[in-house]
């Protein structure tokens, strides 16, 4: 089975999903999302894939959440300021052949290894 990760090393919740998803047997595709960034396209092709809107994958507690304002924003201006500021997309997202999900709980990527 092919998967990727979009991986911050840094976050504890990634770490254990990426371990999750090494312990079924897979070694996924790790992309370090804040070094790479996104596009406006895979963003959203990536939250309608989860069944999930810009608000309800941006990362509210981020400061940057607060200093733009997104609380008040519209979908649009969501995705736009996460393709801006690639901090503001929750994470860790996974990919597999059986789906996309926002792996938050870790536990969610069960649902498609």
């Amino acid at each position: 089975m092919d998967a990727k990760i979009y991986h911050n090393p840094r976050c504890s919740t990634s770490r254990t999903t990426l371990a999750a998803i090494r312990d079924a047997g897979i070694e996924p595709t790790i992309v370090k999302y804040l070094d790479t960034g996104w596009d406006r396209e895979q963003l959203a092709a990536m939250f309608a894939d989860a069944g999930l809107t810009p608000s309800q994958a941006v990362r509210t507690k981020e400061s940057l959440y607060k200093e733009l304002n997104l609380a008040a924003a519209s979908d649009d201006e969501i995705l736009d300021a996460m393709v801006a500021h690639p901090i503001l997309v929750e994470r860790p997202f996974v990919i597999t052949d059986k789906g996309t999900r926002l792996a938050r709980p870790a536990s969610a990527v069960d649902e498609i290894l």
